[in-house]
């Protein structure tokens, strides 16, 4: 870039600084009245106390008092305009996005038809109680048969008893979900013998033709059962990867630790690999409700039909009033790591984070737990939170995550996933967790950073590991909402 402060769209009364910057510099016909951090934000227009301050052609906020050409714009002049649950009209407006051909990969073609991007064997405990047990097993297993299988993986968490109802059902659809996933070559289920989440409820919605069984409370040395176990789903797991084209992925989409850069760089960078999937007439997954309020209504107008749009509101709403009921703002966001690294309102955080989405329909609404039922972009009922939300999108169904950030984190879940920095400063500085630069777009262009990025996602889909894989990051987080006993 030749300046250091870049307007996203022209109605914008603000513009990002593209690097630090100092009191007295000019840039963009404004010059500045006080020192400016990278990131972050410089009015370009004169803004009144009351107005709405303007990014990415949209309102992210209110200005709290007069605002100024070249002054910096963040929390301490600007604040969110979200209230509560909204009033929606249906107001269709069909996008067209400039996807362009892409690659196939090499997977795994199940019996159902679904392709997965790994071989693995999931170990799967049905209650906290056995999670330790589990893991115990996943890790003799994978020295005992390394090179026989792409990795034997455990999934502990502390639920599955002293739950009830929906928090119960929330629970047993995750693992559930998780145990039919192409993914997962085979599946051992362990269980204890005497908790709330039984055993038998999980195997009724379980199809997997690939599993086994164990309640440590019958088993003798459970440990060494379970071994023994995992050796005949390893035999019936064996298999090849072959082609298969992008139609065959489901990408989920998320991000975490953003920053004044996300919605610049990272977000619409995946938003392309949204569209090229889709558009090849494959499935991306978005997620994290909560932060897409305020920009809910550029989704809910993508809505194939009225009957999404719908669907769309009911999310939305309902995920307000899961905020207001607990007595909390639904604007208690963005996070401390976010507003220092520029973002100001949970309205420009949003605005950013739906960009993941490209521009393809909205085919599906699914709920927690719900794996994808249709190819094109589905919205999945998740929390912000990192680990639940990208848990959430491998157990819908995702074969790979997208996950953008502009803060940096190690963390990996069942699925691969890629990690993709904002900025270039993080990539450089944390190569050990991050698997794309997404800064370059603003040297090397959307396009080819587009091209580049699909190339990185079509080698993982076909077997390169993650950062998050060679550092052996993987986690499942279970969204606790209900009663413990």
């Amino acid at each position: 870039m030749d300046t250091p402060l870049f307007q996203i769209d022209p109605r914008d009364s603000v513009a990002t600084a593209l690097r630090d910057m100092a009191a007295g510099e000019s840039a963009l016909g404004v010059m500045l009245h006080g020192d400016v951090q990278k990131g972050h934000k410089v009015a370009l227009k004169a803004v009144a106390a009351g107005e709405s301050v303007y990014k990415f052609g949209f309102p992210i906020g209110r200005a709290t008092q007069a605002i100024e050409p070249g002054d910096r714009v963040h929390t301490h002049n600007v604040r969110t305009a979200l209230e509560g649950s909204g009033s929606y009209r249906y107001e269709p407006a069909r996008e067209t996005g400039r996807a362009f051909e892409g690659p196939g990969f090499l997977g795994y073609r199940r019996a159902d038809g679904r392709v997965g991007t790994r071989n693995e064997i999931w170990v799967i405990p049905t209650v906290g109680c056995v999670s330790r047990t589990a893991q115990k097993i996943a890790e003799h297993a994978a020295r005992r048969h390394e090179g026989q299988i792409d990795g034997v993986h455990a999934f502990a968490h502390p639920f599955g008893c002293s739950q009830l109802g929906d928090d119960l059902d929330g629970t047993r659809a995750i693992l559930t979900a998780l145990a039919n996933h192409p993914n997962a070559g085979g599946v051992l289920i362990v269980g204890l013998g005497c908790e709330s989440n039984q055993m038998s409820g999980m195997l009724a919605g379980i199809t997997h033709p690939n599993i086994r069984t164990m309640g440590a409370q019958m088993a003798g040395d459970e440990v060494e059962e379970g071994l023994a176990l995992i050796s005949e789903l390893i035999n019936g797991a064996q298999a090849e990867r072959t082609p298969a084209p992008l139609c065959d992925l489901v990408l989920g989409v998320k991000c975490g630790g953003s920053d004044g850069f996300s919605g610049l760089t990272a977000n619409p960078l995946v938003g392309r690999m949204s569209d090229v999937v889709t558009g090849a007439g494959g499935t991306a997954i978005l997620t994290e409700i909560p932060e897409i309020f305020g920009a809910e209504q550029l989704l809910m107008a993508r809505a194939d039909d009225q009957a999404l749009f719908g669907g769309i509101v009911e999310l939305v709403n309902g995920f307000k009033r899961y905020f207001t009921d607990h007595g909390e703002p639904v604007s208690e966001n963005p996070s401390p790591g976010n507003i220092a690294g520029g973002i100001t309102t949970l309205e420009e955080k949003s605005l950013g984070a739906v960009q993941k989405a490209g521009h393809a329909t909205v085919t599906d609404v699914l709920r927690y737990g719900q794996r994808v039922r249709r190819s094109g972009l589905a919205l999945l009922e998740a929390p912000g939170n990192d680990a639940v939300s990208s848990t959430a999108l491998a157990a819908a169904g995702a074969t790979a995550i997208l996950f953008t950030t502009g803060r940096g984190t190690p963390l990996g879940f069942p699925v691969p996933t890629i990690k993709i920095a904002s900025n270039s400063d993080l990539a450089a500085r944390k190569p050990g967790w991050i698997d794309f630069d997404a800064g370059r777009v603003l040297e090397d262009g959307m396009e080819d950073s587009a091209r580049a990025l699909l190339n990185r996602i079509v080698d993982i889909a076909s077997g390169a590991r993650t950062a998050a894989e060679r550092n052996g990051e993987r986690e499942i987080a279970i969204w606790k909402r209900g009663v413990t006993l």
